[in-house]
């Protein structure tokens, strides 16, 4: 089966006891069984639930796996990988990375006894001497979250010589890009996002094609017990079966928008792979078969620029998440990547006059005229008129 046929097929069979065409919601906490020990292959729903399960093998199949575990959200997801390893293991992580996985790797895993070695990826010689004899683990996004760095997955590969490579593969989503097959072991999505598609449900998902590392993801779902209900299970499913549309979509908006943004003076810098000046746009090109719906920019002037014209745009919400089919715009110093110390963060990158877009699904036009209308009408204030901070 094509992308688009899985999408719809894998995993949802007609429902054996009715027919039905599209798979139940199971809502139920238990199952009963015919004797002791003897059941229908369900026995605790924390444990397996139907409507989960075929969740779980409609996004296995996407990106090409056989085995998948959903979780309660993406953090949960990422939680369940990181608990593979043991206190004193070393991770090598992306330095570009969601403000959240950062928090969680800083503040919870390395208490602990877990270590983190931040670097940039894009930096094959920095990434190889990060590498230590403890080293069990590689986390990275491609792209990152929010300056959108393209990272070479195969290379990475290579460098971890065994050791376990696991891809936040969240902006990209399978349709774009298929981490297994370059060489990664686990892929982790928030299916909060772009899966499940129209900000009405929050999920997660860890896949892999190895039955090892599976049977340990998978008593880590059951033992921690973060899992989705099946109502949420069920919502995500649906989300999914329209993915390769919504991301064509995504896409085609979000290199209208990147265009639009880069030529204007009023604009210093766009971070989008599908411009031809991005610093990885050829590995993009080769890495992916699309270029997603998430760009990030950084307006000319002083930062509370950016501020007053997240707050003057109507159909650009200014919220937190992404990937739905609705635009957002968020401020990743205040917003998604606040969790991260502000001296990091510049740093990094992410300063005080960065801009995130989710770029949804509308007409392109009206999303220009939006931008632009923003734009102008920022143009025409003083910097001393410029409100406080959102």
């Amino acid at each position: 089966m094509r992308f688009q046929t899985k999408a719809i097929h894998a995993g949802q069979e007609p429902d054996p006891a009715t027919g039905a065409t599209i798979v139940p919601i199971y809502q139920t906490s238990t199952y009963t069984q015919t004797a002791v020990g003897e059941h229908k292959g369900f026995d605790y729903s924390r444990t397996i639930n139907p409507t989960r399960l075929a969740l779980e093998r409609q996004l296995a199949a996407l990106e090409g796996a056989r085995y998948g575990s959903a979780f309660s959200s993406g953090m949960a997801a990422t939680s369940a990988v990181l608990s593979l390893l043991s206190a004193g293991d070393h991770v090598v992580v992306g330095d570009d990375l969601y403000g959240g996985t950062y928090r969680l790797f800083s503040r919870v895993f390395e208490r602990f006894g877990l270590e983190f070695t931040y670097v940039d990826m894009t930096d094959h010689d920095a990434v190889r001497a990060a590498v230590r004899p403890a080293t069990k683990l590689f986390w990275l996004e491609t792209p990152s979250n929010p300056l959108l760095k393209l990272v070479d997955i195969a290379a990475i590969a290579e460098i971890a010589d065994g050791r376990t490579v696991a891809v936040d593969n969240t902006f990209a989503t399978p349709y774009f890009q298929q981490p297994l097959a370059l060489g990664a072991h686990i892929v982790v999505h928030s299916t909060t996002k772009y899966i499940g598609g129209h900000s009405d449900v929050v999920g997660g998902v860890a896949i892999t094609d190895d039955a090892a590392l599976h049977e340990q993801i998978r008593f880590q779902q059951n033992a921690a017990g973060g899992v989705p209900g099946p109502q949420d299970a069920w919502l995500t499913m649906r989300g999914a079966k329209t993915l390769a549309l919504r991301m064509r979509e995504h896409a085609r908006n979000a290199q209208i928008i990147a265009e639009f943004l880069a030529a204007r003076d009023d604009v210093a810098r766009v971070y989008y792979p599908g411009l031809p000046d991005h610093p990885q746009h050829e590995l993009a090109k080769r890495q992916m078969s699309g270029f997603g719906g998430m760009l990030s920019f950084e307006l000319a002037g002083p930062p509370l620029r950016a501020h007053e014209f997240a707050a003057r745009l109507r159909y650009f919400s200014l919220a937190e998440s992404l990937g739905g089919v609705e635009s957002l715009i968020c401020h990743p110093g205040r917003m998604t990547h606040g969790s991260i110390p502000a001296s990091v963060r510049e740093r990094r990158g992410i300063t005080d006059g960065l801009l995130r877009l989710s770029v949804g699904i509308e007409d392109p036009q009206d999303l220009l005229a939006d931008l632009s209308g923003a734009l102008e009408a920022r143009a025409g204030i003083r910097d001393s008129e410029l409100t406080s901070p959102v």
